[in-house]
């Protein structure tokens, strides 16, 4: 981190005078200075605090219905590696999680209803193990179906790309 010193500098309108001969006033060249010092010292402060670039997941949720042309229709986001659940993301991108069913009767994320089952296509090594709360919901499902709630998005290290399918219990 870098560090920031200032002196304190004292200026007589008369030792001001001599050296500039009388040619400006001594107030100008002092307020000259005080403003050289402030501009430096809030230029050292912004590029020393400028933290450095948290690392970010990208994710890409598939639809689980092809549009009337046969593709899959796709949501992007973005979020901080190792700071937010899936299903947090998807919410505060207005991506749809659940199924008619679920939306009426999810239990908000606290990993008791398993409503949100979402299956991961590419990425798997960017989120976190299966909970114990996964191991027990989807013991039969493919080891690609994650709960939402219970998924973390990265570990604050690593970064890269998520592809996700959204409703795969719909997928034919």
């Amino acid at each position: 981190m870098a560090s920031l010193s200032l002196a304190a500098v004292h200026l007589r309108p008369s030792d001001v005078a001599s050296k500039l001969g009388n040619h400006q006033k001594p107030s100008i060249l002092i307020h000259r200075k005080r403003l050289a010092l402030s501009l430096n010292a809030a230029c050292a402060t912004e590029s020393s605090s400028a933290a450095p670039e948290k690392p970010e997941i990208e994710l890409e949720f598939i639809g689980p219905k092809p549009a009337a042309d046969g593709s899959y229709p796709v949501d992007k986001a973005k979020a901080i590696s190792g700071e937010k659940l899936l299903r947090n993301i998807m919410n505060e991108n207005k991506i749809e999680l659940y199924a008619t069913y679920g939306k009426v009767m999810n239990c908000g994320g606290g990993g008791s209803c398993g409503t949100c089952i979402v299956e991961i296509i590419d990425g798997k090594d960017l989120l976190n193990e299966r909970t114990d709360t996964e191991l027990r919901y989807l013991k039969k499902k493919p080891e690609s179906w994650r709960l939402a709630c219970q998924t973390i998005v990265g570990n604050k290290e690593n970064s890269g790309k998520v592809v996700v399918q959204r409703l795969p219990q719909w997928k034919k």
